[in-house]
Parts: C-alpha cells; structure tokens; sequence
C-alpha cells in the first residue's frame, strides 16, 4: 500500500505493523505527531494508547509493560528523553526490550524545536548511569521511518534490550511516499515476563542485584550479549565509494544532503564517495574502515558539534585525515555549503 506520510506517522504504522500494541507517552516537539498517530491508530488494532503525565510516568510504563511481555514504545525529543534516562537504565538492566523514539531538536536545555543531533551520546553512549549499551537505529528518510522501527522491534526482542530509534526533526516532520506490506509481524514467545498466571508467576523482573557477585555476573551476561549484536548487527549504506577519493559521512538528514553533495563534487570532478551509518550502536566500525581504506580524506558532517566524529576517529585509528563541519542551534546546511567546504579542504576551488 502506497500513501504520502509524514514521518513521525510512520513511525506508528510500522509499530502497529511490528506488532506493538502499547503506546505510552507525552507529546512534546517535533515529536508530538508520534503520540498524535498512536491515539489514533492503536485503538483501531485493539491496542493501547495512555497519555502519561510526564515522561518520567511514561518510561515507567512502558517497563511494566515490557514486564509483561508486550511490544511496547514511547517516543519523545531531547528534554523528554532526559527525564526518561533513569527508566532506559532499569528497562536494560532488567533486560526488558521496547522501542524509543528520540526525534532530535536543538538544546541542551529546553534549547529550541529545531531539527539537531545533539542527543547522539545520550542515546548511543547511554544516558543513565551503569554498563548498559542501546541498540540504536536511525532513519534517513520516511520509508525507513517505518521500516527501521520494525527492525528495532526485532532487535529489542531478540536482544531483550531498550532499542532507540534516533531521527531529527526534519525527518519526523517531512512528508513522503511510504510503501508499506500489510502483514503483521508476530512477537516472539516471551516465557521470561511475568503475566500472573500460576506457569508464570514465579518469574521476577528487576534490575536490582543486592549481592555484588550476582552484579557482576548479570552485567558480564549483558556484556556478552553486546558483544554479539557488535558482530551481527551492524548496518551501513555504501554509495559511489568504489573510486572515491574522498568519503562523506552523516545520519539522518545529513546523509540525504551528502547524498546531493557527493553528486555535485563528481560535477566538479571530485570523485566523492558517502557512507551512511544506518545502525549508530552497533557502529559498523568495520565497514566504515574498509570503505576509507583508500581515500585522501574523511569529511564527517553533523548537525552537532561533533559527537559521532569519536566514533569515525576510533574506526579509523589514524589512518586517514579526518576533517570535520558541524552546524548547530537548529540550521541544517546546504549542499552549497558543504560543497565549498570540502573544495576549500582539498585545495581545490569553488
């Protein structure tokens, strides 16, 4: 089925199709069409939808409901997910899989509603306090607004972990054609959650381990499980990277104004390539240094002051000059302004 949809829509018709049936939030922008759609759709599916009273209430629900074995989310934009850092940290540590939405604006504080991605170390360094790691998706355009929710679905379970769904605003407000396959995807059988029946009852979700030993030994489980997902589940999208000279690298909206940028450098007779991450934890370290292994120079582009640019340094280890440009406050840059940017760089001219 084919439709124009905005993006923070389809967010919630690829929940609904994922299976989720429990929606739990409080709006806020450029997120709050998220909250919108669910209160529309999920009673349709004979789902919930509860409008908490703040999000710190929300992320509490969504724990229990995660407890009880429902495919849960709740979705909401910087100043929202800072209040919601404590309950990420409990949902991983009682390993309780759900789905975040973080529609990214301008801060830090309550900053403006301008689309920013200054939520990338929150989110994929994890906020709250511990050793937990998010599994972390982002989007780059409407389609994958749906699709990579899906997947998160499908990560958060199969890992038993919060996995966030990590966009800016641009992307949640956009419009575009959405295709979408209306066929259900099925939860997978969950004997670990507590549903109060006699089988079941026994069963006990917390993240609180009193005896220090058994601390340990649930975190050294966690961190065997991460060690996982870091060799099975990284995602990137290669482009014009055969012959580049030099790679472009951004998420999110960024990637689509590199994606204009990388053509009109190869105009110039810059052979540009663009690596987009598509999964920013597990970071697809290793994809990214095979697609650099041959390039002059590295041009990181974010909508930040440079958070994902520690990630790219470390994937790289030195082997290549990386150069960055960052624009912040809620101004996203032309493919002009890159363009001059990295000519300038290279010594060439405009």
């Amino acid at each position: 089925m084919r439709q124009l949809c905005k993006g923070n829509v389809a967010i919630v018709k690829g929940a609904i199709l994922a299976g989720c049936r429990a929606y739990y939030g409080y709006p806020i922008t450029p997120a709050s069409e998220i909250a919108e759609a669910a209160a529309f759709y999920f009673p349709q599916v004979g789902g919930t939808f509860l409008q908490a009273e703040s999000e710190v209430s929300a992320i509490n629900m969504v724990y229990g409901a995660s407890a009880a074995g429902m495919r849960v989310m709740s979705a909401s934009s910087g100043p929202g997910l800072s209040l919601m850092q404590e309950g990420i940290s409990y949902l991983a540590g009682a390993e309780l899989p759900c789905v975040i939405v973080d529609v990214m604006r301008g801060g830090p504080g309550l900053g403006n509603i301008g689309p920013e991605q200054g939520d990338y170390f929150a989110m994929v360094k994890g906020g709250g306090h511990g050793n937990y790691r998010n599994i972390v998706v982002a989007p780059a355009s409407v389609q994958e607004m749906a699709e990579l929710t899906m997947l998160a679905f499908e990560l958060a379970d199969k890992y038993r972990n919060p996995a966030i769904v990590l966009t800016d605003g641009f992307v949640g407000q956009m419009m575009e054609p959405l295709d979408l396959q209306l066929s259900e995807l099925k939860s997978p059988d969950k004997p670990w959650a507590v549903k109060g029946t006699p089988e079941t009852r026994p069963n006990v979700i917390t993240s609180i381990y009193l005896e220090t030993d058994e601390l340990e030994e649930q975190q050294r489980k966690m961190e065997a499980k991460y060690l996982r997902a870091q060799q099975a589940e990284p995602r990137s999208e290669l482009i014009n990277t055969d012959d580049a000279e030099v790679l472009l690298v951004g998420y999110g909206i960024v990637s689509r104004i590199l994606f204009s940028t990388v053509e009109a450098l190869r105009k110039e007779g810059v052979k540009a390539g663009l690596f987009r991450p598509i999964t920013l934890w597990p970071y697809p370290s290793k994809s990214l240094a095979e697609a650099a292994r041959k390039v002059e120079k590295v041009f990181v582009v974010e909508l930040s002051n440079g958070q994902m640019l520690e990630d790219i340094r470390l994937a790289l280890d030195g082997n290549v000059p990386v150069d960055f440009y960052g624009r912040v406050g809620g101004n996203v840059p032309s493919v002009a302004e890159i363009q001059e940017h990295v000519l300038a760089r290279i010594g060439a001219a405009v």
